[in-house]
């Protein structure tokens, strides 16, 4: 498929389920906004997705007390497939569409893949529950919306590396949304979205595709600026107080210096040649 055909596929995926996908986002929007679609491109097309996924060594880990994953956002180092779908979700009727679904009149994709791009968990990788940075590189934009799709064929429950939705906070239960092959799932973020990722068990990879939208206004009145914030899991006490640290610390920084004291490496340096 050409990156048009990729395009004009989701589209069409999305707006032919249109009902459902709103009445699931409208369901669920007292809490943590979110909605999944199923079978989002052909199958052959998600595999080969799968197929040209970079191994997790010509990746940037991650890890630490928060999270053990490995994520890239240099699309120009691996296949083009991936590029075309990552941007894909960034074409503007594409970006429309889920502003009409979610109501958001101001909706704009990030072409720098600030914190996007491509992300594979490994066994015992992990993502502690967490709130996003609330803003974009530049704290220019809210950022309002996490689109996550996977591509990992016959991914089990049993594997672990799920994505949770915390509704009631992080000291409750979560709703776990799989990391079902060829789904799409986008979730709202603000000052309550706590989400995460469940630790994969199993010596495979789960590889996901991922992309931010922002806005000039946040989703909620009560949101305000705020760095990426971690907590254990509940009654983990020792996590939870480490991580609060780290996050008091590194707010105080912000408050400092506005754009932080050193630029996030993860954007895609695209070439100027």
């Amino acid at each position: 498929m050409t990156k048009e055909e990729i395009i004009d596929h989701i589209y069409n995926s999305i707006k032919n389920r249109i009902r459902t996908i709103q009445d699931m986002y409208e369901n669920s929007l007292s809490t943590i906004g979110y909605f999944y679609i199923d079978d989002l491109l052909p199958d052959d097309i998600a595999k080969k997705c799968f197929e040209v996924f970079p191994d997790k060594t010509e990746m940037r880990s991650l890890k630490s007390i928060r999270e053990y994953k490995y994520v890239s956002a240099q699309m120009d180092a691996h296949h083009k497939l991936l590029e075309d779908v990552i941007y894909a979700f960034q074409d503007k009727k594409i970006v429309k569409l889920i502003g009409e679904i979610c109501n958001v009149e101001s909706l704009y994709a990030d072409e720098s893949l600030y914190a996007g791009g491509i992300s594979l968990m490994a066994k015992d990788n992990f993502l502690h529950p967490h709130l996003d940075n609330s803003h974009d590189a530049e704290r220019e934009r809210w950022r309002v919306f996490n689109l996550l799709y996977y591509v990992t064929p016959d991914w089990e429950t049993k594997n672990g590396g799920h994505l949770e939705l915390w509704p009631n906070g992080p000291k409750k239960e979560p709703l776990v949304l799989e990391s079902k092959f060829n789904r799409l799932a986008v979730m709202a973020t603000h000052d309550a979205s706590w989400h995460s990722v469940n630790k994969v068990t199993v010596d495979k990879s789960r590889c996901c595709i991922s992309n931010y939208y922002f806005s000039d206004m946040p989703l909620k009145e009560t949101d305000k600026f705020h760095v990426t914030k971690f907590r254990g899991r509940p009654n983990d006490t020792l996590t939870n107080l480490v991580l609060d640290i780290d996050a008091s610390l590194r707010m105080l920084l912000r408050k400092i210096f506005k754009k932080g004291i050193r630029k996030n490496p993860h954007i895609y340096k695209k070439s100027t040649k």
